[in-house]
């Protein structure tokens, strides 16, 4: 592990979170590589964009009902062993879609049936990954730059699994690819396994779940910052993240290429994304990051609209860096600013709605925008969302200045500035 010291950032001070780097980060890359093999063992069975979206939808629609209820859980039992739960849980999924894929079974209700079932494991690993995120690190003040390496590390795995899982599937399908991410959770489960966590205290709750639920609701959205950001998330997402499961019909039928092509593609998103990720990870405050916020969906429309008109591949990988960039961007740093200024009794449940607002509202955008393609076809479908992404970049900066006076107080509070700082 001496090497994660080495690198010099703050959060590997904390073993708990230099564990969950090395685990998450082998994981990871087995997770992308499954993704990608799935969209492509979708298309290959169907050549439909709908489809697609059925998949997408499938596996992503729980975590949207369900994710406020997962937030729940992790505010009132141990996240550390709810995490275990679920990463054996992912694994035995994958291991699944591995051996019917293997065995030459595998249609696309397989897939669908277990897509639908990591969506629930979704649900309540989600907001329990990020609500143990500020357990993992032994300073308050290392919380940003752990959540900064989370979405570098991410997005390292993002652009290493979908190469390797492009050339994986030209070479030897996809069940291998299945099969790799099925182990990989060993990593994860080694890692969590091996930590020394603080037994889990918990915590005094009245009122039912219902109640603790609407509770997280009335915290979130009557709260202007919060509830800005939450809807901006719920927009890129919707319209932005279209594109994972159109990018398929494109490397194909525009692009006329295959799944090396399709590998490349999500590659180059994944390295405009880690760009973005390491980026984050070198700032040292959490001032600034509502301009962040308010770019990051511009940057990506304008990526999104650039791929839509491109026929030429290695035009088509560069305008894929600003599809990464700008998701990252604004992931990541919507993420850092929840998980500052959310008070620690509520940080399940804010965490679960910002699940919700991005994870649950991807399985609505994959269903509209495979129909829509349908109909209008890909390019025409990715320029819409693009536009979308953008109108929304422009309403979020207009409220910015108005938002920035109203953290002044938490900011204060949270000994993170001064009022006349932030004012300035």
């Amino acid at each position: 592990m001496t090497i994660f010291k080495q690198l010099q950032l703050p959060a590997f001070r904390s073993k708990n979170y230099r564990l969950f780097f090395a685990g998450q980060g082998i994981s990871l890359i087995g997770t992308w590589m499954t993704q990608l093999a799935t969209v492509w063992l979708v298309y290959d069975l169907t050549h439909s964009p709908l489809m697609l979206g059925v998949v997408g939808f499938a596996s992503q629609i729980p975590s949207f009902f369900l994710s406020p209820f997962g937030g729940v859980f992790v505010d009132r039992f141990s996240r550390y062993r709810t995490l275990i739960s679920t990463q054996v849980m992912a694994m035995i999924q994958s291991l699944a879609l591995a051996v019917l894929t293997l065995m030459g079974v595998i249609q696309v209700w397989h897939i669908i049936a277990l897509s639908l079932l990591q969506g629930f494991i979704n649900a309540l690993d989600a907001p329990a990954r990020q609500a143990f995120v500020p357990e993992l690190v032994e300073r308050r003040e290392d919380l940003a730059n752990a959540i900064a390496i989370n979405s570098t590390m991410i997005n390292g795995a993002r652009l290493i699994g979908p190469a390797i899982g492009g050339l994986l599937i030209a070479k030897v399908g996809a069940a291998y690819c299945f099969l790799i991410d099925g182990l990989s959770y060993i990593a994860v489960i080694i890692g969590l396994l091996a930590m020394k966590v603080k037994p889990w205290k918990m915590p005094v709750t009245y009122g039912n779940p219902l109640q603790k639920v609407k509770e997280g609701f009335v915290y979130a959205f009557s709260f202007p910052p919060i509830r800005a950001v939450l809807l901006l998330s719920a927009l890129t997402s919707l319209m932005g993240l279209q594109n994972t499961i159109l990018v398929p019909v494109m490397a194909e039928t525009i692009l006329k290429g295959g799944a090396e092509t399709l590998g490349f593609l999500m590659a180059a998103s994944g390295v405009g994304a880690l760009s973005g990720g390491i980026y984050l990870a070198t700032r040292t405050t959490i001032l600034g990051v509502g301009k962040l916020i308010a770019i990051a969906p511009a940057i990506l429309g304008c990526g999104l609209i650039a791929f839509a008109f491109s026929r030429f591949l290695p035009l088509s990988l560069f305008t894929m860096l600003f599809v990464g960039l700008g998701t990252i961007l604004q992931i990541a740093a919507s993420n850092t600013f929840l998980q500052t200024i959310v008070e620690e009794d509520k940080r399940g449940r804010l965490m679960s709605l910002y699940t919700m607002s991005f994870l649950g509202m991807i399985p609505i955008g994959n269903l509209i925008g495979g129909g829509i393609a349908d109909i209008i076809g890909t390019p025409n479908t990715l320029i819409i969302d693009g536009i979308a992404c953008i109108i929304g970049s422009i309403l979020f900066s207009r409220q910015l200045p108005a938002l920035r006076q109203m953290l002044i107080p938490i900011y204060e509070q949270k000994g993170i500035i001064s009022s006349q700082k932030l004012s300035k």
